[in-house]
């Protein structure tokens, strides 16, 4: 039975979304615009203009439709890119399809969001599940799909159930089926549950469960672009990038790069959580400073200072407080810091964390989920891990930060998928931002050893 501390902080997240998405202090809002926790139906979401962009493509607003080459254009155009983490050009993916494909073809939407950290996608798929089902029916058109799937998390089921209902509800209207809407276009989606497992969140691992495998990354090539589920052409989107492609399909590729910044077209949406007084999800334009998203999430607890952020889920490299104060929200600006904007998990650190406390727990996480299948991941977490913890525990040795960064530069490039790189680059930012403070543990330690001789 959950305890009653558990069941209060529940509780809290549960009352009013101040903490998710309800609290109103986002900026030029796509996703989050206009949603009030109740208004997620069929019905509220056509109000809000859905499913108008999936009606032009077909020609059914008085029109002459779309064309497969127009909106995978419209897509280059607005610049945007993949939001899942690694942030790849979303009109390009789609053109890799090969659409004179003879066979099926599919789409599917990342739903595992398994990033410590992040929180975006559940409530998108909670409070405006129809963004994600037209926008994955427009990528079923543009690339020729037949049938689409999304992969849900399988930690979050009430959001699964949300999904379901919503698709049942485009299915009664005539979205989804054969024949949509009257045309020629036809296209089929279902939701699938996933059952927890980070190293799913990976493309290749997610296909392997989506068939009913082991979720175990697959060697590339064959990318899933050639030869993914079912061994046919798939393309994978993250869930927050199918729900962008409405507004933009409505709004032409330009409007939306011009809500962003050349190169980072859009909003998107940021997880802040950690050492603030106000954490939630914030949709903000694309290269809105950090320290304009740090005001918006009520700053740095009252009483202490910013001391480092994680920009982009744990996998991301640590940033120290100055450098990321300079910092614009978007790509480009994050990988110029030497990090990654990755999933938009903004985890922000004040001045009373022990940098290697966090990174004790960091490690640990990675460890734990590493699916096993590459040596260098399978053994060299656990040797991140284990070496943190004897430096956090005061029985550190002098060679150890040098054994960490060794450990880490064996891990990276050499694993079949990126959980490896994710495991080492936390340990290598940590060292190379908070090298005195794995010091000072050691010394410490050193110290208390003569004491005792």
């Amino acid at each position: 039975m959950m305890n009653a501390a558990a069941q209060a902080v529940l509780a809290k997240f549960a009352a009013s979304g101040k903490e998710t998405c309800f609290h109103g202090r986002h900026i030029e809002p796509q996703i989050y615009a206009d949603l009030n926790g109740s208004n997620w139906g069929l019905k509220d979401y056509e109000a809000r203009g859905g499913y108008a962009a999936l009606r032009t493509i077909l020609g059914k607003d008085g029109g002459e439709g779309l064309t497969q080459d127009a909106v995978i254009a419209t897509l280059k155009e607005s610049a945007l890119r993949g939001r899942g983490g690694a942030g790849f050009p979303t009109g390009l993916k789609w053109s890799f399809m090969p659409r004179q494909f003879p066979g099926e073809k599919y789409v599917v939407c990342n739903s595992d969001e398994g990033e410590p950290g992040t929180c975006k996608d559940r409530e998108i798929l909670m409070h405006n599940p129809h963004t994600v089902i037209e926008g994955m029916i427009i990528a079923g058109f543009a690339m020729g799909a037949c049938a689409g799937y999304n992969y849900i998390h399988g930690e979050i089921f009430r959001a699964y159930e949300r999904f379901e209902e919503a698709l049942e509800e485009a299915r009664a209207a005539g979205y989804l089926g054969k024949n949509i809407m009257g045309s020629n276009f036809s296209f089929e989606l279902f939701a699938h549950h996933g059952f927890g497992a980070y190293i799913c969140g990976e493309e290749t691992a997610l296909l392997e469960s989506l068939e009913g495998k082991k979720g175990q990354p697959r060697f590339k090539p064959p990318f899933p672009a050639s030869f993914g589920l079912y061994g046919k052409p798939t393309t994978i989107n993250n869930t927050e990038t199918f729900a962008a492609v409405p507004w933009i399909i409505r709004n032409g590729g330009n409007a939306y790069l011009e809500v962003g910044k050349p190169n980072n077209g859009g909003t998107k949406i940021y997880s802040v959580s950690g050492d603030v007084n106000l954490p939630g999800n914030y949709e903000v334009p694309m290269g809105t400073p950090f320290s304009t998203l740090l005001e918006l999430a009520g700053g740095v607890r009252t009483g202490r200072k910013l001391k480092a952020v994680i920009p982009g889920g744990s996998s991301s490299p640590v940033v120290p407080a100055d450098m990321m104060m300079e910092c614009t929200m978007d790509y480009d600006s994050i990988a110029k810091a030497g990090s990654m904007l990755g999933s938009g998990a903004v985890i922000v650190m004040d001045d009373s964390r022990d940098m290697v406390e966090c990174l004790l727990r960091l490690s640990y996480f990675y460890q734990h989920e590493s699916c096993g299948q590459c040596t260098p991941c399978r053994e060299g977490t656990g040797w991140l891990w284990r070496v943190v913890k004897r430096i956090h525990e005061g029985k550190g040795r002098p060679e150890d930060i040098a054994l960490l960064d060794e450990v880490a530069g064996n891990i990276m490039g050499r694993t079949i998928c990126a959980l490896g790189d994710a495991a080492a680059m936390p340990v290598r930012a940590m060292i190379k931002h908070f090298r005195h403070e794995f010091e000072a543990k050691i010394a410490a330690a050193a110290q208390t050893s003569a004491v005792a001789a």
